[in-house]
């Protein structure tokens, strides 16, 4: 991997980046080919540690994300819309233009000894990846994760990103000393629709084999079956094969997600399914013309096939013993949503 051929592009950028440099953002590119076509905005942030708001409705009060934007580049991802906030767009934006707080271990570090911090668990990977593509590049979360092991803080990780496994040992030590826990997001195994709606993530027998390596070093490891996409991954034989392979790698629990559509990431799949899967346009109108959820029935229907399917394939809900560890929290959300849907995912 070359990283000699980087170049620094802060002189002579678009408007659209003005609220980033603004903060003291440096943007850079590099000339290789997996950051290719790709910019990342350096800054130095004021605070990492981030508080829930309560009206969020999510079973923690704290997360820190050392990125914003994602190179997973998945079509439904609900975190679209915070790039509009630096006057950048939510759809191809938020793919390519990667906001790097290269500040974010040692302000952590900072933020856990503060006398007024109280040791609250912290989740990390609920807005965007923390172990996407630019991790390889900027390795803030061995940092990150060596800060929370020293502060005995409990912490969990979701991620889609085999580059987990990179940190392994330090998830294990941190373990040891205080609770922590990880997830990985596996909707479908179907590889055609993965390419298609995942394309810049690891495929997903390559997420199977990192739960099977968490749990083989006695980390509890879920696995959030999550989005099930109405029409696509959602029939019977699907759902099967899906947890039958979860079950297979060991997860401690398969929490069942169906697709929910927020302003930013609704307009962004549409537009992917107009040009994928013109047919189903008015299927989901239908499913989705009144909101973010899709109607309640249908939720209970295929969350329940779900548990019924990992329930069958003996996958537990409890922590395995000996792990040192704990549970991803199962999602919280409005009581409109339903008690299977996620908010920050």
């Amino acid at each position: 991997m070359r990283w000699d051929n980087l170049r620094l592009t802060d002189a002579g950028q678009g408007a659209s980046e003005a609220p980033l440099f603004a903060r003291g953002a440096v943007a850079r590119t590099f000339d290789t080919p997996e950051f290719r076509g790709m910019t990342f905005y350096e800054i130095h942030a004021r605070s990492i540690v981030n508080r829930v708001p309560a009206a969020s409705q999510v079973p923690f009060q704290w997360t820190v994300n050392p990125y914003r934007g994602c190179s997973h580049a998945c079509v439904y991802c609900f975190a679209r819309k915070t790039h509009t906030y630096l006057d950048l767009d939510s759809g191809r934006d938020f793919d390519s233009k990667i906001v790097v707080k290269v500040n974010a271990a040692e302000l952590l570090r900072k933020e856990l000894a503060a006398p007024r911090w109280g040791g609250q668990p912290i989740a990390m990977g609920t807005n965007v990846d923390c172990y996407q593509r630019a991790e390889g590049r900027y390795r803030l979360m061995p940092g990150i994760l060596a800060a929370l092991r020293d502060a005995r803080n409990p912490f969990s990780v979701l991620t889609k990103g085999s580059l987990i496994l990179r940190d392994l040992d330090l998830l294990a030590e941190a373990a040891q000393v205080t609770e922590v826990s990880t997830a990985l997001s596996i909707g479908s195994v179907d590889d055609e629709l993965w390419r298609s709606v995942e394309p810049g993530t690891p495929r997903p027998a390559a997420r199977l084999e990192v739960c099977a390596a968490l749990t083989s070093r006695g980390l509890s490891c879920g696995v959030l079956m999550a989005p099930i996409l109405p029409y696509l991954s959602d029939s019977p034989r699907r759902l099967a094969r899906t947890v039958e392979l979860i079950a297979q790698a060991g997860a401690t629990d398969i929490v069942p997600i169906v697709l929910h559509l927020r302003p930013g990431a609704r307009e962004w799949f549409l537009g992917w399914l107009g040009r994928e899967h013109p047919r189903l346009v008015p299927r989901y109108l239908e499913l989705y013309g009144r909101g973010a959820y899709a109607p309640q029935a249908y939720r209970s229907r295929v969350v329940q096939q779900v548990r019924e399917l990992a329930e069958r394939a003996g996958v537990g809900r409890a922590p395995r013993a000996g792990n040192g560890g704990v549970r991803l929290p199962v999602p919280a959300t409005p009581a409109a949503a339903g008690p299977e849907q996620l908010s920050l995912l």
